[in-house]
Order: C-alpha cells, then structure tokens, then sequence
C-alpha cells in the first residue's frame, strides 16, 4: 500500500485542490455582466469561456513579443479567477460595489499546496513585467473579438464601445493596448470580419 495515501498532509494537500478544482469549474456558470449595458442576450459569454480565448491569445502574444508562454498563459488563466467569488461587475455595478481583490487571491490561491498562482497573480496586477503587459492586452483584445461579433450582428452599442464613446477618458479598446505586437493584432481586428474566418471553407455540398 502507498504511504503517501496514508500521510495526513497528502490528504489535506489534495482535499485542498479538490475543493479548488470545483470552485474553478463555478467559472462555466458565471456569465459576463456587460450584457446588461451592451443590451446583448449572449449564454455563452462566461468567465470561463472570456478566459479560454483570452489564454490562447496571450499565449501567440508572448511568442511574437519573445516573452515567456508559460507565464503569460498562467496569468491569462488565472486573471479572473477572483470573480468566482465577487462575481462580474460592468462599469454601472463599479460605481457602486467594492471588491477586496487583494484578500480574495489570498484566501483563493495563497492557501494552496503551491505558491506559483498566487505569484503569478501579483505579478500579473503589478503590471510591470512584460508578461503581466501581454496577459492584460490578451484580456483587452478578447473584449475587441467580443464587440465586434457584437457589431457584426447589428449591436449599436457595440459599436459605440468599440469608438471608445462609452469610456470615461474617450479611449477605444484599441487606445489601451500597451505592447505593439497587441496593437498589430488589435488595429486588425477593427478591420477584420468576424465572419472571415469560414469564408474558404464553406460549401453546399457533403463530402
């Protein structure tokens, strides 16, 4: 028999990330608050879903600025993970709402069996290293794919965001990206279609 299965810090190690694993699977059924502002019934725009995209595109982000996947990636998946327990808030909630981010990442990642994630999450708020710059703009250019989908499908206020008109400062999305491989990739997605990415694939016909 495995001693391990037997030593009491082994199990309390794993009950710990047991517990974790499920909070983090709550993410699916946490949907994004600006539906309420954007006028927009979208299920599918959850924390989890936002975070998916937001993972793969920090990740293309890091390997075109030389910056380090892994990390970028780690503060991509784990950017949000407060809301799981504070929940989304749109910029009318905002107004109203006080949110203790600093004692939720420490009760959420601080108590688990490694000190990584909860690094990472510093790191990523400090907004200093160039990872943290990426993980933030990967956050930043998901809200852009987001808006315009919106658009695409006949959303005003989409618009109306992706012109920086709802902003307090006047800025676009587009205004607040800080790295140029994010604003290449940005200043694209103003351009681009949502609908480009089949235009070669389609066919009325079956194989």
């Amino acid at each position: 028999m495995d001693n391990a299965n037997n030593d009491p810090s082994t199990n309390d190690k794993n009950e710990r990330l047991a517990d974790f694993f499920f909070e983090i699977g709550t993410m699916r059924r946490i949907q994004r608050m600006l539906r309420q502002t954007l006028l927009v019934e979208d299920s599918s725009d959850t924390i989890a879903s936002h975070s998916y995209r937001v993972t793969l595109i920090g990740w293309h982000l890091a390997k075109l600025a030389g910056a380090d996947p892994y990390k970028v990636v780690m503060m991509c998946l784990t950017h949000d993970l407060g809301e799981i327990r504070s929940n989304d808030h749109n910029w009318v909630h905002k107004r109203y709402v006080k949110i203790y981010e600093e004692e939720i990442t420490k009760d959420q990642l601080g108590s688990l069996p490694f000190d990584d994630l909860y690094k990472i999450s510093q790191e990523y708020e400090e907004r200093e290293s160039l990872e943290s710059k990426l993980a933030k703009d990967a956050d930043i250019i998901d809200q852009i794919l987001l808006l315009r989908e919106y658009q695409w499908q006949g959303s005003i206020e989409a618009g109306i965001w992706l012109e920086g008109k709802r902003d307090e400062l006047g800025a676009r999305p587009l205004d607040r990206l800080k790295t140029p491989e994010a604003r290449a990739l940005g200043e694209t997605l103003y351009e681009r279609n949502p609908s480009e990415w089949w235009k070669d694939l389609w066919t009325n016909k079956n194989r």
